[in-house]
């Protein structure tokens, strides 16, 4: 298991970097270069303009911020339940990106940075708090969500998105879509906490790592979520080394029956 899940992660920038080459018609596929580490050779590979090697540091911390997440999610546990039936990696991991594929999982970055690039768009430039604030009442009001905001599972601000902002306030310099992101994190939870109807009002990861991706110059939307597979692939291993070690049990989730779900519901 510990060496097959090496093995499959030692390739998956190149897949990812060729994928990315290949479908966005960027030209000839790039090897690896010796004396970079993982997530600077996947940036080499793929060809993106990177002269002051921010956009390394940067993929450096979005594949480490991405990588896990408890073990609930879509992607996580579906690796989880067909690694449990002692299926090596490769079938597990991907068994997880194929959850993965599914848009209520792995679309999420990409609908934040739309909804940001919308609200550029819409004002022609970085909008004050106040426009920002009626736009999100506007929207609400509507019907609509705001993008980015609220979690599953944390009831506080994700760290995974204080990150990402606190990298842009050291990287990024008066980049409009940036400082969009920036001032939705004052505007939006009072918002929400005000509407009343949001448990988690806080926004999570997806409500920054799109935009720093597009600042560096990587705006292909439909690929971002390759870049989670990569990243979330370290997880999914790392979790079925610990859990062959421990020699875990299948896993058999409970069922229920009809008369229990009319019972219950």
């Amino acid at each position: 298991c510990l060496e097959d899940g090496i093995n499959l992660l030692a390739k998956l920038p190149g897949l990812a970097a060729g994928i990315y080459r290949i479908h966005f018609n960027k030209g000839d596929l790039i090897d690896y270069d010796s004396q970079l580490d993982w997530s600077e050779n996947f940036v080499h590979m793929t060809g993106i303009n990177d002269p002051n090697g921010q956009f390394k540091k940067l993929m450096q911390l979005y594949f480490m911020l991405h990588c896990d997440h408890e073990g609930g999610n879509v992607s996580a546990f579906a690796a989880h339940t067909v690694a449990s039936a002692l299926s090596d990696p490769y079938y597990s991991v991907a068994a997880g990106l194929n959850g993965l594929a599914g848009p209520l999982h792995g679309l999420a970055n990409q609908e934040c940075l739309k909804f940001v690039l919308g609200i550029y768009d819409h004002f022609k430039a970085a909008p004050s708090k106040d426009e920002l604030k009626q736009f999100c009442w506007d929207r609400l009001n509507s019907g609509r969500v705001i993008p980015g905001y609220g979690h599953a599972v944390l009831r506080c601000p994700d760290p995974r998105f204080v990150a990402f902002v606190d990298y842009g306030r050291e990287h990024i310099k008066d980049d409009d879509i940036f400082n969009i992101v920036k001032d939705l994190f004052d505007v939006v939870a009072p918002v929400l906490q005000e509407q009343g109807k949001a448990k988690d009002p806080w926004p999570n990861v997806d409500a920054a790592s799109g935009s720093l991706l597009y600042y560096y110059g990587l705006k292909e939307f439909n690929f971002y979520t390759v870049l989670f597979s990569v990243s979330r692939a370290m997880g999914m291993i790392a979790q079925m080394v610990i859990n062959r070690a421990l020699n875990i049990p299948i896993t058999r989730p409970k069922s229920v029956t009809t008369d229990w779900l009319k019972e219950n519901t």
